[in-house]
């Protein structure tokens, strides 16, 4: 992940620096003493990820978010516990309280992990249905995998984990299946089943009560029965 560091304090931005620097999955492409440098970055290049102070001169690490139409994650540092309720509200990755350890450092980038869903041409984490090279990066045997939305077959829920099928492999993530339903486009894939979604792309045949995909039956729940076939009629009219 592509990130930059945003804090006025230069101790602070070196203690940063030092945990990300142990991270094999992270480059450092910029530090920044203000949130205006900062932003003329941000026009230049894409960053996964801002590790940001909210309290600097000229410009807040809060105005400076609001200011972004498509921000990428962000992860406030901070000396000050107040501004955690609104820092929540502008749903940021995380809030660490200085001084950071590296444990509850750790804690923060495993949040990246699990919400790291981006598109190739932004940083929203909403996925546009017309481009065939949007993705997700799922977490698999310590890797950071990147998986195509066009290839996904389904996806099935294994309680906390979720497992992944694609036209070409099977992967299984620590993911639930609700967060997914949430972040990939409603328009590409419907949750069919307390267990499953498939991708309507990929969709074979279908009943009542099921639907064939890849040569494999999934179950049709009874509370998702009315508008997963709605959907499908909707797609497969004449």
């Amino acid at each position: 992940m592509k990130c930059i560091i945003v804090d006025d304090e230069p101790l602070a931005i070196e203690v940063v620096e030092s945990y990300i620097n142990r991270l094999d999955d992270f480059e450092i492409v910029a530090k920044c003493n203000n949130a205006l440098k900062a932003f003329e970055i941000l026009q230049k290049q894409s960053v996964d990820v801002i590790f940001l102070d909210i309290q600097m001169p000229k410009l807040t690490g809060i105005e400076f978010l609001k200011s972004l139409k498509n921000p990428p994650q962000i992860i406030f540092t901070t000396a000050y516990r107040d501004y955690a309720i609104e820092s929540y509200e502008l749903d940021v990755a995380d809030y660490l309280l200085k001084p950071i350890s590296f444990d509850r450092f750790l804690k923060a980038i495993g949040k990246l992990y699990q919400g790291n869903i981006t598109h190739e041409d932004t940083l929203t984490g909403h996925l546009n249905a017309e481009n065939e090279k949007a993705y997700i990066y799922l977490k698999v045997d310590k890797k950071m995998v990147k998986v195509l939305l066009h290839d996904i077959l389904y996806i099935e829920s294994l309680k906390d984990y979720v497992r992944i099928k694609t036209t070409s492999k099977t992967m299984v993530t620590h993911q639930k299946i609700s967060y997914l339903e949430e972040k990939l486009p409603e328009e590409c894939f419907i949750r069919i089943h307390r267990s499953y979604m498939v991708s309507l792309s990929k969709v074979e045949s279908y009943s009542s009560t099921a639907i064939d995909v890849s040569n494999q039956e999934l179950p049709i729940g009874r509370n998702y029965k009315t508008q997963v076939l709605e959907m499908l009629n909707s797609k497969h009219q004449l």
